[in-house]
């Protein structure tokens, strides 16, 4: 297969060539992973149009792994559910969503956006309808574009009732720590739901404009997915890479773990940052789900290759800090990216350990399920690489209904009150970024 590119003429912004494509194929089957341009968010890529989709959901109840085999190469993006853990680990308990496990898509041609040089890119194997393309590009009208990007959009945020939802959080703590001083478990990432309707059904494009406003991220984007002409929407925040492969065997994992809010005075938001490198309790959370990751790439890796490179590194957004760490290994030569993907699935920092474990009580304990978020979008690229994020600080969206989530890792030392706060600061920006 060979790959062609033309670079475009000029940096359009990546949200006004979403929007104009939207408006001129549709933006059901529409998927930008989009960047904030810092540290492992310098490119952004989008595609409409699909040529191929690949879906497993609750009407073939297909095992979404064996749906990936099925992918030729190409340039594939889309996401795949937390409870796609049920094909890992059939024993375990998992509940139904009415969101697709398993939804993901191949684009030819697709544009590439290099963030930090203003470079945008259109790549494909066909140079006539790449040109088709850049011809499209020249016709965007911005000033229409914004304008329509000024409307308002109307959401109902009356069946929140954080108070319920915060009572109910600080009892399941609890029950973990419970949990955890009979030897039952180390740790488990605890999540709460809460529930936004729009007064109609607005375009998913529009609503993630809106967000994107206040909260970009390294691993952000928005991918609506089109099953049998029905749309069904994730939109994504995160801060938190899952995996990434590279073309000379190796693969990557940045689990984030440990989270303090910033502050709009400098002398707080950095004694915020320092409490939160200097806390025993926010350092071993981060370091357990090290030694798990470290455990679960060690299925797929040659022995010995798996080493952390980065330990408890701070890591700065616009409304948290966070702890990351990177741990890295040489992929053993009869394993591909779907081996790897299985071997750690669902991942460490938003289950917790020992994982299967974890994922009991969190079912047990939860009571809804998480659908694609705690799951990953998903980017496979024309080499066969494979990158994907964690989908936390993220949005699930399905006819008039926003659903949002957001967690903690509980662990023995974990506080219920402190936890709630911890809830706080990173579910009450994402419902601000709304208003």
């Amino acid at each position: 297969m060979k790959i062609n590119s033309i670079r475009f003429n000029y940096w359009i912004e990546p949200e006004f060539i979403a929007h104009f494509l939207a408006l001129r194929f549709g933006e059901k089957g529409l998927s930008w992973l989009d960047s904030n341009g810092i540290e492992n968010g310098e490119y952004s890529f989008l595609g409409v149009n699909p040529k191929t989709i690949i879906y497993s959901n609750n009407d073939n109840c297909e095992n979404p792994f064996e749906k990936l085999s099925q992918i030729d190469k190409g340039f594939w993006i889309g996401w795949l559910s937390y409870e796609a853990g049920a094909w890992i680990e059939p024993n375990n308990s998992w509940r139904e969503s009415e969101m697709a496990t398993l939804w993901i898509a191949s684009y030819d041609p697709i544009i590439k956006f290099n963030i930090l040089k203003k470079e945008i890119t259109i790549e494909g194997t066909n140079l006539n309808d790449m040109e088709e393309y850049k011809k499209l590009l020249n016709e965007i009208n911005i000033k229409r574009i914004k304008d329509d990007l000024k409307k308002s959009l109307i959401f109902d945020f009356s069946k929140l009732n954080l108070d319920k939802k915060g009572k109910k959080f600080r009892e399941n703590v609890l029950k973990i720590k419970e949990l955890i001083s009979q030897g039952d478990i180390f740790q488990a990432n605890l999540t709460t739901q809460v529930e936004i309707e729009t007064s109609e059904e607005y375009k998913y494009l529009d609503i993630y404009s809106k967000i994107r406003n206040k909260l970009k991220a390294p691993f952000g984007g928005v991918i609506i997915g089109n099953i049998n002409g029905e749309k069904e929407g994730v939109l994504s925040t995160s801060p938190e890479r899952f995996l990434k492969t590279s073309f000379d065997g190796y693969v990557e994992t940045r689990p984030i773990k440990g989270t303090r809010p910033r502050d709009k005075n400098e002398k707080i938001d950095a004694l915020n940052a320092i409490d939160l490198i200097t806390n025993e309790k926010d350092r071993a959370e981060n370091i357990m789900i090290v030694d798990l990751l470290r455990n679960d790439l060690g299925k797929v890796c040659d022995t010995g290759s798996v080493i952390v490179t980065e330990l408890l590194k701070l890591e700065s957004y616009s409304k948290v800090h966070h702890l990351t760490s990177v741990i890295r290994g040489k992929i053993k030569k009869k394993k591909n990216w779907i081996d790897i993907l299985k071997a750690c699935w669902p991942g460490g920092s938003i289950t917790g350990a020992p994982k299967v474990r974890a994922c009991r009580r969190i079912f047990e304990l939860e009571g809804f399920d998480r659908g694609p978020y705690c799951g990953s979008f998903l980017k496979l690229d024309w080499n066969g690489e494979l990158d994907s994020n964690i989908l936390i600080r993220s949005f699930i969206l399905k006819k008039k209904k926003i659903k949002i989530y957001a967690g903690c890792g509980i662990v023995y030392d974990s506080i219920p009150y402190k936890e709630n706060e911890e809830l706080n600061w990173k579910l009450l920006p994402l419902i601000d970024a709304l208003k």
